[in-house]
């Protein structure tokens, strides 16, 4: 239903009803009025999902809330704290002053693409806000250095969900660690769900080559296919769009600006986040025992097998929640002391990032509610059963990425994908590997992630690239299809130099260096530069 209709969300809920009447399923005909219950048996798996909350009444009839695991409202909580704690910063201009701190170093075409990049992964917490503000931020630079809006919108494009899907601390990461934390729990793995974050880290080939693709392609200034065609055009011409072109608008998209009376400062953002990441890893470090190791060896702070030590044994979702409370509690302190900021303003700003929230929360109760429907049907086990002797344990992570892929381009929601695959996915690794947790296990969460950005990325129905071509006021299918030759030759790579060796023993960053050394090559081999000399006003002025 997911790739016939393109929406998560009534897809999960389907699936969840569905997985209620299997798991109702009468043992004779005589009983066949138990399928009725299959309704009231979704109901407790979505509950379950939540952490398994009920409202029993006890001996004296009084009514009281019991609830079997936190962890899940927690991570809700951290996902809408976060939301509004981003809504307040972009109100009060924080957002802002970091792209108007790097607009500065915007000289000429190839520079100002840098620059681009850069507030790219600048503006890492959350790809909405990374969309949202870097398009619109630089949109007046790069046409004023006749960079056409195809690249603007590609170079916004992938740097949204690449770097806020690699950045330990995001609005990503909350619903990662709870679909992982999931399958820890379950599985009774080792670690947490923040620890096997950082096992697949090593992994996330096409989030790191994606990065690296923009970065090179917008220091030298060299493209090829239809994204060359176009900075040829603009740079030659001065038309950032083609003739037909029907560049995207949206009022909506008027909420991500500062308000007018905010003192834009740079700070404003930077202070809140910082003290998110430092208040969350000292945390981490203390819950996880790291005061004991340091108190025997001060050195162990610097050790990274002591802190992902740390990190495996703490509980972290409690952590999670309580930082993006001290961030938004502090972002709300900048907005009205640096920036100015009355409360009535900074209250609107935070409910509307509040509000914004919704779409992830529903998506994650949905997709928890999948999750407990499939262990209560088995369906982890079921899958290994029957592919675990058919499938060379080397192909699956590259075999995971692709599937990911294709699911992610149909339905156009990496979120929903990592929901739909990681509750399979995981199993099937483990049992590929004899249930031990190991280098096939780790490799499938990287691809599970990866290749849900890919499509995702790639997708025209997706909403970060629908996102990236209102920011960009570009035509929707002009940025879809110039972005495409790139973003493919990149899965490409990271398939064939990245998951496919590593799964052989290949250290990682092997994989990547390679793959960066032939990312350079084709661009210098088969790029070509819009500013090439002769061509009058294209010529490159970077300094």
């Amino acid at each position: 239903m997911a790739v016939a209709t393109g929406r998560i969300i009534p897809s999960l809920a389907l699936a969840i009803l569905l997985g209620g009447f299997l798991a109702a399923v009468p043992p004779s005909p005589a009983s066949a009025l138990a399928w009725l219950s299959g309704p009231i048996q979704a109901l407790g798996m979505l509950k379950e999902g939540l952490g398994g909350f009920g409202l029993p009444a006890d001996d004296t009839g009084r009514v009281r809330l019991t609830v079997a695991s936190w962890d899940p409202l927690l991570i809700l909580v951290f996902v809408v704290l976060i939301m509004g704690m981003i809504g307040v910063m972009v109100t009060a201009g924080g957002l802002h002053g970091i792209v108007r701190w790097l607009q500065r170093f915007a000289r000429g075409p190839r520079s100002t693409q840098v620059v681009t990049a850069l507030m790219g992964l600048a503006v890492f917490i959350d790809d909405y806000a990374n969309t949202m503000i870097v398009g619109s931020a630089m949109r007046s630079v790069t046409d004023a250095h006749r960079v056409s809006r195809e690249k603007l919108a590609f170079l916004v494009d992938a740097t949204s969900a690449p770097v806020a899907g690699l950045a330990v601390i995001s609005t990503w990461v909350g619903y990662e660690v709870g679909l992982f934390d999931e399958q820890a729990t379950s599985l009774h793995l080792p670690g947490n769900g923040y620890s096997m974050l950082f096992d697949a880290l090593v992994f996330r080939f096409y989030c790191v080559l994606t990065l690296a693709f923009v970065l090179l392609n917008a220091a030298t200034g060299r493209d090829f296919g239809p994204m060359s065609r176009a900075e040829r055009r603009a740079r030659r011409t001065g038309a950032l769009l083609e003739p037909e072109a029907a560049p995207l608008t949206s009022r909506a998209f008027a909420t991500s600006a500062a308000d007018p009376r905010a003192r834009v400062s740079a700070l404003t953002a930077v202070g809140p986040i910082l003290a998110l990441f430092v208040f969350l890893m000292a945390a981490l470090w203390i819950d996880g025992g790291g005061g004991a190791r340091m108190g025997q060896n001060p050195a162990v702070l610097l050790s990274f097998a002591a802190w992902r030590d740390a990190i495996s044994a703490s509980n972290s979702i409690p952590l999670l929640a309580l930082a993006s409370a001290a961030g938004l509690v502090l972002a709300v302190g900048f907005a009205r002391a640096r920036a100015g900021l009355d409360t009535k303003t900074v209250r609107a700003a935070l409910v509307e990032g509040m509000r914004s929230a919704l779409l992830p929360v529903v998506v994650l109760s949905l997709a928890w509610g999948l999750k407990a429907a499939c262990d209560r049907l088995g369906t982890g086990s079921f899958m290994v059963a029957l592919m675990g002797e058919r499938l060379p344990p080397a192909l699956f992570p590259a075999l995971t990425f692709a599937v990911a892929a294709l699911i992610s381009f149909s339905t156009g929601t990496s979120f929903g994908t990592m929901a739909i695959l990681i509750p399979i996915a995981v199993p099937m690794a483990l049992g590929l590997e004899g249930g031990a947790y190991g280098l096939v296990t780790m490799m499938s969460l990287g691809a599970v992630l990866d290749g849900s950005i890919f499509g995702d990325h790639c997708s025209p129905i997706s909403d970060t690239t629908i996102m990236s071509s209102i920011s960009s006021a570009c035509d929707h299918l002009h940025h879809v299809r110039t972005q495409l030759p790139y973003s493919l030759m990149v899965a490409i790579l990271a398939l064939g130099l990245g998951y496919g060796p590593a799964a052989f023993g290949i250290p990682s960053w092997a994989g990547l260096l390679a793959a960066t050394a032939l990312i350079a090559a084709t661009l210098y081999l088969f790029g070509r530069p819009a500013g090439a000399p002769g061509v009058g006003p294209s010529a490159e002025t970077d300094t």
